[in-house]
């Protein structure tokens, strides 16, 4: 699987994951101190899906669920919906 997304090519982030032990002042505590911290991996949450280009060219890519949600991708038609499609093109060419 590729780290990145097809279309924004958004990719793995670096960062740290930190540990804490203590109780927050506003607590009542004397402080959070840190008292770990590792390195760690940020990743996209990446789909596989079948989606068509604005050429019309079908084909499978790794999108991010931003691309899919913000309408960048159009998710490519399934068998009964091209059959539909088929037979509403065939009937309006009868008219």
């Amino acid at each position: 699987m590729p780290g990145r997304c097809a279309y924004c090519e958004k990719a793995p982030a670096t960062g740290k994951k930190y540990v804490h032990r203590g109780v927050a002042k506003w607590k009542g505590g004397i402080g959070v101190k840190v008292t770990g911290k590792t390195n760690r991996w940020f990743k996209p949450n990446l789909q596989h899906f079948k989606v068509v280009e604005p050429n019309g060219h079908v084909h499978r890519a790794w999108v991010c669920t931003k691309c899919i949600k913000s309408g960048r991708i159009t998710k490519a038609p399934n068998q009964t919906q091209l059959a539909t499609l088929r037979a509403e093109k065939k009937a309006a060419a009868a008219k």
